[in-house]
């Protein structure tokens, strides 16, 4: 991942996608958990899946994958990238995540447009199905 400095302010990206930071945000408020290290995002990182989002108080991402879904995740969340696979020509694959805690709000892209049931959301307490649509959705945090 490379960390630019864009028109809105500072994002990650891979040559894939984009994760945006808000102007004035600290990069060390957005971290990627991946094979058990905390790396800080950085723009131009390039995101896996299995990899985690992870906010602090003072941090937001928004993130713009391939087949064009959005995801803005908010202060104090985890999200994870469960899975995402997606053919350019035709628009299928495969996307699913799971919102540990905090905050999403999100838009769906081509996978959920060709097929309703390709993209999926978890929560500690739900599984939402997402059927070309937008929407948001707060997980509180499970405790151990």
């Amino acid at each position: 991942m490379v960390l630019k400095e864009g028109r809105f302010g500072p994002y990650v990206t891979d040559g894939d996608t984009n994760a945006s930071l808000r102007k004035g945000d600290d990069a060390e408020s957005v971290t990627i958990e991946r094979a058990g290290q905390s790396l800080p995002a950085t723009v131009g990182m390039r995101l896996q899946e299995g990899d985690v989002i992870k906010t602090g108080r003072d941090g937001s991402a928004g993130v713009t994958f391939n087949d064009d879904s959005l995801l803005s995740i908010g202060p104090d969340s985890a999200l994870a990238i469960d899975r995402f696979a997606f053919d350019s020509t035709t628009h299928a694959g495969r996307f699913d995540a799971s919102l540990r805690q905090g905050t999403l709000s999100a838009v769906s892209g081509k996978i959920a447009k060709q097929s309703p049931d390709a993209m999926k959301v978890r929560t500690p307490s739900t599984i939402l199905g997402v059927r070309g649509t937008e929407f948001v959705v707060r997980a509180a945090p499970v405790a151990p």
